[in-house]
């Protein structure tokens, strides 16, 4: 028997204090494997925590998987950290822990700090590095004001290995490498500041999208190296693009090789299923009160902003984990200690969580996916709220998509599903989505969502998206979306890509382009995007002939938009409509341009003319087109005598 060298540790006292303690946000440099030189020999140094482990050995293709060849020790401490230092292995190797408990079970589990693992089915964990030679020096200089809440942020939402395959073998996934080489320019053309890719870490079951993960520190190797994933960030980096990741602290699968029973215990988990399972996702829920763990998460979400250059953390199902009677019937969940419902340690887990972040990077942003009324979720946590930067509006998504899906002809009858948002637009700093949540799962295509026959449809989505970009808040779009693909997602196939050469769906991509340069070159639709100085309605009640206006306002008045949509089928002629100052009023973005498959129904330049109107004192009679929205903003005094007309936003 040759146990592993003991002796050597990444481990310092004050180290294994701030584990113990759950302050200790950088334990990647501490647990998994390093390839190192020790005493001038080159090997692997090991490290995990199994507390309730009799012994742990590392097992591997270098020691024919036998677990009596390289034993690690148990520090001496009471920490539950078990070490060794391995030589003559190095990056490449596979490996697995083999952990027998005080009650004579076996296990075999992969590292929970591997930075590599293999390609799935197969679960070993790979002695890997993240050393990279980054080259995105300018943008990690600009990004605090690129992700900053007062600038433009367009999110393009995205799965890696159904974004687009290769063609001569479209069972191939392409790489990080190749995904790179095509995502930058078409990002670059349709205009989106952010790409949102989907969780990147390994995953074992693929139709999970990537929300079931087993190594979280490891990018999934379905795609190549991590330091091809590093390329990718790279290339958006180096192109002006910002990149956000899924991460998902909220659960765990139960696969036999992952974190489920680590040690033969519930470690990372509750062991009551009351608490620690989850009958959504057939998935375990992590013991938050755990100090350990919230080491390990606050740890991960670290990783992957330090090591990876990540702008921003997009937290997944921050809901199910502020409630413990989350999809649970009465007598299935346990209260907390005031007899609440409210989860108090995940509470105090997510504060923690944003503190870290946000001291160690405050140029990059977190965002939860909360689908309730929690309160203050976007707020600091130094007055009560749990110190995200931004939230997802559910709520708009859900009623203007129930809008929008309604025959034209009564959508009177709806007017306030439209309208409501803005009741609560500023309670948080919200982000619009439209995700991959929505096109899957029978809830079919954005356009098909839309009634009506085809020209119609295509109408209303435009009308929708046009909409979306002049709403309070910033923008998220799931990919596909931004051509109007007909068919739901499916993970197991490209986008249908050859819809761009038709003209409804080129339509809808040249209105994206439109809208995304509109957004970012016209302040009053990002500098108050969560202040209520940003918004003013000019006409919200008129249900009978389902028009909504109002203002996007910036910093300076003459920055001024004025929004007009109609949500109905027929042209309004002479449609009074208030104006928010004086002067001639140019459409920017006119979504029935013929451009974009609209029917051509054109707004002149108009002028202001002094008649109180929606309680305004200028008001211009303007036509408005068939299910289309309008955006006009004031010709400049100086423009008018060099002769400007009105001109349409393209890239």
């Amino acid at each position: 028997m040759q146990n592993a060298v003991e002796g050597y540790s990444l481990f310092t006292d004050f180290d294994v204090r701030l584990f113990r303690a759950g302050k200790h946000y950088k334990l990647y440099e501490k647990f998994g494997s390093h390839a190192l030189l020790r005493n001038g020999v080159a090997g692997t140094y090991f490290a995990v925590w199994a507390p309730n482990a009799e012994s742990v050995s590392v097992v591997g293709n270098f020691n024919g998987w036998n677990p009596y060849l390289h034993k690690l020790h148990v520090r001496w401490d009471g920490s539950g950290i078990w070490e060794g230092f391995i030589p003559a292995i190095g990056v490449g190797e596979l490996y697995k822990y083999h952990i027998r408990s005080y009650q004579g079970e076996t296990l075999e589990k992969s590292d929970p700090f591997a930075l590599q693992s293999e390609l799935p089915p197969k679960t070993a964990s790979v002695i890997s590095t993240t050393w990279y030679e980054w080259d995105d020096g300018d943008w990690m200089k600009i990004r605090y004001e690129r992700n900053g809440l007062n600038r433009p942020i367009s999110v393009y939402e995205m799965h890696l290995g159904s974004w687009v395959r290769d063609p001569n073998d479209p069972q191939r996934l392409l790489g990080y490498r190749e995904i790179a080489d095509k995502l930058v320019p078409y990002i670059k053309e349709a205009g989106f500041t952010h790409v949102e890719l989907l969780p990147v870490m390994e995953h074992p079951y693929y139709p999970s999208w990537g929300y079931q993960i087993t190594g979280y520190f490891a990018a999934s190797s379905r795609y190549g190296s991590p330091q091809d994933l590093m390329y990718l960030v790279e290339q958006l980096h180096v192109n002006g693009i910002g990149v956000l990741l899924d991460w998902v602290p909220s659960h765990f699968p139960g696969d036999g090789h992952g974190l489920y029973r680590f040690d033969g215990t519930h470690l990372y988990e509750h062991q009551d299923p009351r608490q620690g399972y989850h009958p959504d996702w057939s998935s375990y829920i992590f013991n938050y009160g755990r100090n350990e763990v919230r080491s390990f998460l606050i740890s991960n979400a670290i990783f992957w902003i330090e090591r990876y250059h990540i702008d921003g953390l997009r937290v997944d199902a921050v809901a199910s984990m502020l409630y413990l009677d989350y999809s649970r019937k009465e007598g299935e969940w346990i209260p907390n200690e005031y007899g609440g419902r409210e989860n108090l340690q995940a509470i105090g887990f997510l504060r923690e969580l944003n503190e870290a972040v946000y001291s160690l990077f405050p140029e990059v942003q977190t965002i939860a996916e909360e689908s309730t009324s929690w309160p203050g979720v976007s707020r600091p946590t130094y007055s009560g709220g749990l110190g995200f930067g931004m939230k997802w509006m559910m709520g708009w998504m859900h009623d203007t998509l129930a809008y929008f899906a309604r025959n034209p002809l009564y959508r009177q009858h709806h007017h306030g599903q439209v309208t409501f948002s803005l009741l609560y637009a500023f309670h948080e700093n919200f982000m619009l989505p439209i995700s991959h949540d929505e096109v899957v799962h029978g809830k079919g295509a954005m356009v098909q969502k839309m009634p009506g026959d085809e020209w119609q449809r295509f109408a209303n989505l435009r009308t929708l998206y046009l909409y979306m970009f002049t709403h309070p808040g910033t923008k998220l779009l799931f990919m596909g979306c931004e051509f109007g693909q007909t068919a739901e997602w499916n993970h197991n196939q490209s986008l249908d890509w050859h819809l761009m050469r038709y003209q409804p769906h080129k339509g809808i991509f040249e209105l994206i382009k439109s809208l995304n340069h509109l957004y970012q070159n016209e302040p009053a639709l990002y500098e108050h995007s969560f202040n209520p100085e940003g918004f003013e309605w000019i006409e919200e009640g008129d249900a009978q002939h389902s028009v909504i206006a109002y203002t996007r306002r910036g910093i300076k008045r003459e920055n001024d938009l004025l929004i007009i949509l109609n949500l109905t089928p027929v042209v309004r002629y002479s449609y009074r409509c208030g104006l928010p100052a004086q002067g001639e009023w140019q459409v920017l973005v006119n979504s029935d341009d013929p451009d974009y498959y609209g029917s051509g129904i054109e707004q002149p330049v108009v002028q202001a003319e002094p008649v109180r109107w929606m309680n305004r004192d200028w008001s211009a009679n303007l036509t408005l087109p068939p299910l289309a929205g309008l955006v006009l903003k004031r010709i400049p005094e100086k423009k008018k005598k060099r002769g400007g007309g009105a001109k349409k936003h393209a890239m």
